[in-house]
């Protein structure tokens, strides 16, 4: 860990090398008046809306959108199974399986899902406005770095895993807030580093608006990942998977107790890492995955990373990265990329899984580590 002392208050960071923008980024963080403590920069991060990827920060009485993010409460969902080992033909034939039970992209359900949550939303303009249009996202995996892997584990057993998020859902419900932020802002002038760290105080009407909204589409996300976790199951056999799914998120705020203090913790993709609680470390789709044990560090207000984090920018990776060298990277893995426009989530644009597990040793332990043998882009 290095700190920088220059700002309000200390940043500290979980990384030897800080792309400039980030550390822009983590500054405006640290000058932030209602910022608490210190702020927290993991080891994957990369620019973001305002708050970099990869940045954790505690706040006193107001809650930040852009420091949750876009895509509220996207995470990761694993079930580790009693199958020792899939040949390549049955990888291949899941893999159709799969693509033909879970929408990919902005394909959504031609069907409403069902959820007993949809009989819980909560009466707020956005939600209402967006609530039928989620009964047909629900159980679809997305676009962007969203995947299905099915895995191998160093334990001996073959693992699947789901990266996903709350959809078109979340993504309305975030920048609506965002928007009601920046008016606040502006209407009261109040004195912030980057329009785009706009805040709402939370015991205002708006800001227990949106955390109530937040958590609404944090339990969406949720659901969405454990219906396709369970239909893919429904695919390979319930029988094959006695252990219960975990679930991580990795965008989102919370009320916790940190130096003594109630404060709102934003993970903006960051994990909780208290002690002895299990997550979820995904890398790029060539390279290793680990699920991990919480080490409940203070000084990162208990998180650690969500992944490996982005080197390049998508348009960037599909600009400057060599198809021939991302494939021969991947190796044997189904799922590679076919043509250059494919190359925004090859292995070379995300940083080196390796370097980011061996900056956060005082963050987490490794429990298993997973090899990919089948990848689903969304």
């Amino acid at each position: 860990m290095k700190i920088l002392s220059t700002e309000r208050i200390p940043i500290k960071f979980w990384l030897d090398d800080i792309d400039g923008e980030v550390l822009k980024q983590a500054r405006n963080l640290a000058n932030l008046q209602y910022a608490y403590k210190h702020i927290a920069i993991m080891p994957d991060a990369h620019v973001g809306y305002g708050m970099p990827i990869g940045g954790v920060m505690a706040t006193r009485e107001v809650i930040v959108p852009n420091a949750v993010g876009v895509d509220i409460g996207c995470g990761m969902t694993a079930v580790k199974s009693d199958i020792r080992e899939i040949p390549e033909t049955d990888l291949r034939r899941l893999v159709i399986e799969f693509k033909n039970v879970i929408p990919l992209g902005f394909t959504h359900h031609k069907e409403k899902q069902s959820w007993e949550g949809f009989q819980r939303a909560p009466d707020i303009e956005i939600i209402q406005k967006e609530l039928d249009n989620a009964k047909y996202q629900l159980g679809t995996l997305g676009g962007g770095n969203h995947f299905i892997e099915i895995q191998q584990g160093d334990d001996g057993f073959i693992w699947i895993m789901i990266h996903s998020g709350s959809r078109n859902f979340g993504l309305k419900t975030a920048t609506d807030f965002h928007q009601k932020a920046v008016k606040f802002c502006e209407k009261y002038h109040q004195d912030i580093p980057d329009r785009d760290l706009s805040f709402l105080p939370l015991d205002s009407k708006e800001g227990m608006n949106y955390f109530t909204a937040m958590n609404y589409a944090l339990e969406f996300s949720r659901a969405n990942r454990k219906l396709m976790m369970e239909r893919i199951i429904q695919i390979i056999g319930k029988s094959h998977f006695p252990e219960e799914m975990i679930h991580v998120q990795h965008n989102y705020a919370s009320k916790e107790i940190h130096f003594g203090r109630e404060v709102i913790v934003h993970r903006k993709g960051a994990i909780k890492a208290a002690a002895g609680m299990t997550g979820i470390i995904p890398g790029s789709m060539g390279t290793r995955s680990y699920i991990t044990e919480g080490l409940g560090n203070a000084e990162s207000f208990l998180s650690s990373s969500h992944g490996a984090g982005r080197r390049l920018g998508r348009r960037e990776a599909i600009r400057h990265l060599n198809l021939d060298e991302e494939q021969k990277k991947m190796g044997g893995i189904i799922g590679k990329p076919q043509k250059q426009s494919e190359l925004e989530e090859a292995p070379g644009a995300y940083k080196p899984i390796d370097v980011v597990m061996a900056n956060q040793t005082d963050l987490v332990r490794i429990l298993t580590t997973l090899q990919p043998l089948a990848n689903i882009k969304g």
